[in-house]
């Protein structure tokens, strides 16, 4: 069982170019599809790991490992997400200056960019199903997004605004609706 767990995330590992968000699509497919968690569970954990620090391809598959195998599981799991990743990367910067200039590696790497974009957009469409948005909560998101693209507004700015516009909602809007309805 440790081999699978150390071969899925391996493979989950090296082959998501883009990392991060680009690696939920990969990770819901083989955590769900071989009954190590259910649909529900993953959109629970995916929300869960966003929120703690750190890479949270690297949390989903120490939890993984965690619920299957204790301790053990999660090292097997979480060495097995970070090993390619930290070999590549290792490569890349043996070799890099050696290339960096080479038309082909530039063709490659603005090749991979709209697969990137992709890779990312899926899992936030799935995520925003999972949980129901409706148009109209999407327009924030949009604007954040947006505003740090277009603008050069920082991400930690958005957040910020995020964070503060959930708490006049929770104290104060949600709670005036509530007295206005009642």
């Amino acid at each position: 069982m440790y081999r699978r767990l150390f071969i899925t995330f391996v493979k989950i590992g090296m082959f998501t170019i883009g990392g991060g968000y680009a690696m939920i699509p990969l990770i819901e497919r083989e955590v769900v599809n071989r009954g190590w968690l259910n649909k529900q569970d993953f959109i629970d954990l995916f929300a869960v790991t966003q929120s703690l620090p750190g890479i949270f391809a690297v949390n989903i598959s120490i939890f993984v490992g965690f619920k299957l195998k204790r301790v053990k599981g999660s090292i097997v799991c979480a060495l097995g997400t970070i090993l390619p990743s930290f070999f590549i990367i290792l490569a890349i910067a043996l070799f890099f200056n050696r290339f960096q200039d080479n038309v082909w590696v530039m063709k490659v790497f603005n090749g991979i960019r709209p697969a990137v974009v992709a890779l990312i957009l899926v899992p936030c469409i799935t995520a925003a199903q999972a949980v129901k948005l409706k148009r109209a909560e999407l327009i924030f998101p949009l604007a954040g997004a947006v505003l740090i693209w277009k603008a050069g507004v920082s991400p930690a700015y958005i957040v910020l605004a995020g964070i503060a516009g959930g708490l006049a909602y929770t104290f104060w809007i949600k709670d005036k609706i509530r007295k206005d309805k009642g």
